[in-house]
């Protein structure tokens, strides 16, 4: 019931009063805007046009000539706890995304769960009278519950959104992703070789959702949370978006700092008189070697020409991202809706630093704890940014486009990390035009934004549950107010175990990088920054203000408490894995799959990932019967069992690094046989890989065996389940086409087996404990 019913109740309905309003969903404010949050991954504040950067952003470049861009607005340093911010209005450790959701840790502020004391701000607003949407990305559905047998409370139909289309996850592949509409899983509308992309596809879906609405409800306000899957790796974008930078980026990373400070300086970005930090600012017992950055001047020609090449690609991504939210934008005026719309233009972290100082084309590489290599990633130049690649740009990139600051994504103690761009926009909501901002803010600071625009308070009480308050501020009052000064007071900062304290225009860093592994915390050094007269975070004035440090360390302290920031991790790629949430297994270590089903999220498969492991499938074959038995991943890292030609192939794809390693043997003859693999785990490699023998079974007889190389991290950090008869989305092989489904047979079903080696890695666990001792 909406509200309490007022009409009367007699025997007979003529003697009674009806009171249909007690029943009828709330109406917005008269005059109440729509609201459209757009948010960007991975992108420095020097990246986009805006900001001074070298990436033409044409939507963001007329949003920000009609409205506000701010010069001092943070985030978490990474995507899933930021976006946990935009979701609640509370810190990113009270929702209990303290990292990634797919390396959420048993603990309060860390267990991807958001509690039901803290409501989202969709079911606020929702309750208020808007329509709800979200499209593009989902980063915060916790990882025991990506898979479609799960509770669904979580997903966004269960966190007020009324629509969703996207992808779960920390990321997909843009030609091939891993699509969700609602509450289900969805086939893409169409191939990449027939024009399909991730950006474009979440555009029309979003125009569909606000016409759908429009028509029905012509006076009912919206919100939506538009994320496309840019700037997050794979860069992905069509060739001729490519081509449009070629040799924009060929002076190289250093030089782009140089060139993009005096832009942002002059353009009033940054204040006159603002330095460059170091390239290199962290010693290598605080940072590791894939977080350090090659200078420009040291690369042969090739790997300048390589590195430029990469560039040239994410801004093509960033670009063309922006085109199609500027389709979204051109209907919003077309349909005079454009003014009374209050946008925000954003990103949620710095430039990604996970390409490592050698660019990458398989990012998942990272995600393995695998090296890259400079001749690998020359072999595919001219395929960087196609379905062929799954490509990141090397660490320096990520360095000039945070410029001017210290690091990048994933430092949450340096600005590099959190200090992104935000334009907003609306007309009928601010006066001013084409203004900057320099008020400090955080990204707790959105939602009570939005509300005091909407006229709608934050409720004490929802569901049924008293509701821990929001943790940010209003920023309305600089929209009209340059001069106004920041209402903001404190904001702690932690993410893998760096940590920060920005108050009153001061702030401490902690000299710890994330993902070291060596703990030691209480041992840390703190750095001070003036930042209201250090804008970069160029000057370390601890040695002068000890006192200063002290109290201030002290209060990030009482803020980690306040906000369940504690136990701090700061493991790495390898030591994450030992942690992180992994389905338990059943208790005779077997798993049982069956055709025509949903693939299974790798989080709640059977785990084939550094461990020994069998796989048996029950098949009715027929005369040339083919396609896959089974399948995990894509060609960037997976497996897969099929037949074809009249022989059974297994084919497990290592990163996507050729040669495939393959096993063929004849197929059965027609009738009921059982097929597959297993393997014998024997030893790790030096590079995190897992060694051992795999061996091709017919019936109970073995007909290849050679030895393997597997993967001990994950397929994919999103997407590219385990599919019975069918490999979804990007296929693992060369060997077929996307899909291949069986036929000319019957599954019956696969049978998963890994009672022999049930996660345990006591080499893996006693390399982690050396390491910090």
């Amino acid at each position: 019931m909406a509200s309490k019913f007022n009409g009367t109740i007699a025997l007979d309905i003529r003697d009674s009063k009806a009171d249909w309003p007690a029943f009828l969903d709330r109406q917005a404010p008269a005059g109440a805007p729509n609201v459209l949050v757009i948010l960007y991954d991975d992108t420095g504040q020097a990246a986009w046009s805006p900001y001074g950067g070298r990436i033409e952003m044409p939507t963001l470049d007329r949003l920000a000539k009609n409205g506000l861009t701010y010069t001092q607005w943070h985030t978490t340093s990474v995507c899933s706890p930021t976006r946990s911010c935009f979701l609640t209005g509370r810190n990113h450790h009270q929702n209990g995304f303290g990292t990634i959701a797919e390396s959420a840790a048993g603990y309060p502020g860390y267990s991807g769960h958001i509690p039901t004391s803290i409501a989202t701000m969709a079911t606020v607003l929702r309750d208020a009278g808007w329509s709800t949407f979200w499209v593009g990305k989902n980063h915060n559905v916790p990882v025991d519950a990506f898979d479609i047998g799960a509770n669904r409370k979580s997903w966004p139909l269960g966190l007020g959104y009324d629509r969703f289309y996207g992808f779960i996850g920390g990321e997909t592949n843009q030609w091939f992703p891993e699509l969700i509409e609602d509450n289900h899983f969805v086939q893409q509308p169409k191939l990449p070789e027939d024009g399909y992309h991730f950006s474009s596809d979440i555009a029309d879906k979003a125009i569909s959702f606000i016409r759908d609405t429009k028509q029905s409800r012509a006076d009912k306000p919206w919100y939506l949370w538009y994320c496309p899957g840019a700037n997050h790796a794979p860069h992905h974008a069509p060739k001729d978006y490519i081509e449009k930078y070629k040799g924009k980026f060929d002076d190289g990373y250093e030089a782009y700092r140089e060139w993009v400070l005096a832009r942002m300086i002059e353009r009033g970005i940054l204040p006159e008189g603002t330095g460059l930090t170091p390239i290199n600012p962290m010693s290598p017992e605080t940072c590791v070697e894939a977080d350090t950055m090659r200078p420009w001047d040291t690369l042969s020609a090739d790997e300048k020409r390589l590195f430029a090449r990469m560039a040239e690609v994410y801004a093509a991504f960033s670009e063309y991202t922006d085109v199609q939210v500027g389709r979204v934008i051109d209907y919003l005026e077309e349909s005079g809706q454009l003014d009374n719309t209050l946008i925000f233009y954003c990103a949620d972290n710095g430039a990604s630093g996970e390409g490592s100082p050698n660019g990458s084309v398989n990012e998942n590489r990272f995600f393995n704890g695998y090296p890259d290599d400079i001749a690998s990633n020359l072999a595919m130049i001219d395929k960087l940014g196609s379905p062929d690649t799954y490509n990141h740009y090397p660490t320096g990139w990520a360095v000039a486009f945070s410029t001017p600051y210290r690091m990048f994504k994933r430092y949450a103690n340096y600005a590099g990390g959190t200090c992104d761009p935000m334009v907003i926009h609306w007309p009928k909501g601010i006066q001013a035009k084409g203004e900057l901002r320099h008020q400090y803010h955080h990204c707790t600071d959105i939602v009570p934004t939005i509300l005091e625009c909407c006229g709608v308070a934050f409720p004490d009480v929802v569901d049924g549950m008293r509701q821990t308050p929001l943790a940010g501020v209003s920023m309305r009052y600089s929209f009209d107010d340059a001069n106004a000064p920041t209402r903001k007071e404190t904001q702690y900062y932690e993410m893998l175990s760096t940590r920060g304290l920005w108050h009153k225009g001061w702030k401490v860093s902690s000299e710890h990088g994330p993902m070291i592994n060596v703990g030691k915390f209480d041992q840390d050094r703190w750095q001070l920054f003036n930042v209201d007269e250090d804008r970069a975070e160029a000057h370390d004035l601890a040695a002068q203000h000890p006192e200063k440090v002290e109290a201030l360390v002290a209060l990030w302290m009482d803020e980690a408490k306040k906000n369940d920031v504690l136990p701090l991790d700061d493991y790495g790629v390898v030591g994450i894995h030992e942690i992180e949430y992994k389905v338990a297994p059943p208790s005779n270590g077997r798993y049982v799959y069956y055709p025509d089903t949903t693939e299974v999220p790798e989080a709640s498969a059977a785990r084939t990932l550094g461990a020994s492991f069998k796989i048996i499938a029950e098949v009715d074959f027929e005369k040339d019967a083919q396609g896959v038995i089974a399948s995990q991943g894509s060609r960037f890292g997976g497996y897969s069992l099929f037949a074809k030609g009249g022989e059974l192939h297994f084919v497990y794809n290592f990163l996507g690094i050729p040669p495939e390693q393959k096993l063929v043997g004849p197929l059965p003859t027609t009738g009921k046989h059982l097929v597959g693999v297993g393997f014998e785990k024997r030893g790790m490699g030096k590079d995190n890989e897992t060694l051992g023998k795999m061996t091709l079974y017919v019936d109970d007889k073995p007909v290849s065996d050679a030895d393997f190389r597997t993967q001990s991290g994950h397929y994919a950090l999103a997407g590219e389940g385990l599919a019975i008869g069918y490999d979804a989305g990007d296929p693992v092989t060369t060997a077929y086409d996307s899909g291949f489904g069986f036929r000319n047979g019957k599954i019956h079903k696969v049978i998963y087996d890994v009672a022999d080696d049930a996660y345990v890695d006591l080499e893996r666990k006693f390399a982690a404990r050396l390491a910090r001792d």
